[in-house]
């Protein structure tokens, strides 16, 4: 139960005029006494808040920085009617900073008998699941001077998935790789080993590609037509180690690479292949392999959705030995880490081997961007040191990803804004080349 505002006013104004012609337990009794009296009616005459009966529907799962709604349904079961405002509370990071108060807050006025249903709005700001907290109503007499409260637990649970903000690269991407595969106007040609058709010699093609078979049985000469292979095994594996913890601008660089791994898986099921996704530090923490075409994107967006990085250093070997594990077959395995000299050196370089001779390896690390501009101050002397800190901190990038080329690893290197279509591109130069 909860006194009202409204009963403390007029318990104050009552005071007023017993202090000043009737100060004493008579002229207190005389203004408390019909006030306790209304605050007891209209106590009574509120509506239980206990035999509600409540229930949820609406969205389950959101991009992040998308709005789901959830929507909550009240039964009013009693014979008064229910004038209450309710507290649907969520976790603070279901809404975006300040916004709470506003969104988590109704008034419900519901006849006796009858049901309603109240709209809250998340706009949640964090990846993960989010769990509805407990529904405090508080309901009013028809006075507003005396109210019922309780709290009701109406279990409701939201996945917020990573945004996929790189999908707009995804047409310009699927273009070329049409091209790649012959499916346009201009066949591509020279490129890709898996022969696809015959076609009239033109001044310019490659001799190399001419059949000579066919071009026996025509009068025409024929040149043989190849387009990028299908049905080849990626692996896309996430370092969910320290390293990823780090922000790079707005986010930190796990949800840049998560970013990148989708714009990559995306194209990579419309080019037939078949992609799989591992996610270890120490241990396994996210596997999804198996998955058709169609299901492979969903089924990435909610696995990723829960990941967050751990605050442990990564383990190469227990890593490289669950790749090799769940890659079987030749395929190639994109590794997102970072290019620091150290997790590099005595991490991964020992167990590269192990990786490279059995597949194509292609590392994607995440930038900063804060170095390309510290490398350009100048003005006074923190400014320089500033530059010439960047300046070796992007050397020692260099040179490790030096190494990790010399091993047969191709490297790709880029701020989280260009990351995934960099990557893409990569991809595609492999494709087209054969190496997959």
């Amino acid at each position: 139960m909860a006194l009202t505002g409204r009963a403390t006013l007029l318990a104050a104004l009552g005071s007023l005029p017993v202090g000043i012609w009737e100060p004493g337990w008579t002229g207190i009794l005389a203004v408390n006494a019909p006030l306790a009296v209304a605050c007891a009616c209209d106590f009574a005459l509120a509506a239980p808040v206990r035999r509600l009966g409540l229930s949820r529907s609406g969205d389950t799962s959101v991009r992040l920085d998308d709005s789901a709604d959830v929507t909550l349904t009240l039964t009013n079961t009693s014979r008064r009617p229910l004038r209450a405002r309710i507290r649907d509370a969520w976790p603070p990071s279901s809404w975006q900073p300040g916004t709470e108060g506003t969104a988590s807050r109704h008034r419900l006025s519901v006849p006796a008998g009858e049901r309603r249903r109240i709209t809250t709005r998340l706009r949640p700001t964090r990846r993960g699941d989010r769990q509805a907290d407990r529904v405090t109503i508080r309901s009013y007499g028809p006075l507003g001077l005396f109210a019922r409260q309780g709290t009701h637990q109406v279990p409701w649970t939201v996945r917020v998935l990573p945004p996929f903000t790189s999908r707009k690269h995804l047409p310009s991407k699927l273009a070329r790789l049409r091209e790649l595969d012959g499916r346009t106007s201009v066949l591509t040609r020279g490129e890709g080993t898996e022969f696809d058709s015959l076609r009239e010699y033109v001044p310019g093609d490659d001799t190399r590609s001419i059949d000579w078979r066919a071009t026996a049985r025509q009068s025409a000469v024929a040149v043989r037509t190849w387009r990028p292979e299908r049905d080849r095994h990626i692996l896309l594996v996430l370092d969910t180690g320290r390293t990823s913890a780090g922000r790079v601008g707005d986010i930190p660089r796990l949800d840049a690479s998560m970013d990148a791994a989708l714009l990559l898986a995306a194209l990579a099921s419309r080019a037939g292949d078949r992609v799989a996704l591992l996610a270890h530090d120490r241990r396994l923490r996210a596997l999804v392999q198996g998955r058709s075409a169609g299901d492979v994107l969903p089924s990435l967006v909610n696995a990723m959705a829960t990941l967050e990085p751990e605050l442990v250093e990564t383990d190469a070997r227990s890593l490289t030995a669950t790749a090799l594990r769940t890659a079987p077959r030749r395929s190639l395995i994109v590794l997102f880490t970072t290019l620091d000299a150290a997790p590099i050196e005595e991490g991964l370089l020992p167990v590269l081997a192990r990786l490279t001779q059995r597949h194509t390896v292609l590392l994607a690390s995440v930038a900063d961007p804060h170095l390309a501009q510290m490398s350009k101050a100048r003005g006074n002397a923190d400014a320089v040191y500033e530059a010439a800190a960047a300046a070796q901190a992007q050397t020692e990038r260099d040179r490790t990803a030096e190494q990790l080329r010399r091993h047969g690893v191709t490297v790709v290197d880029a701020t989280p804004d260009s990351l995934a279509p960099a990557l893409a591109d990569a991809y595609l130069a492999l494709k087209a080349a054969g190496r997959l």
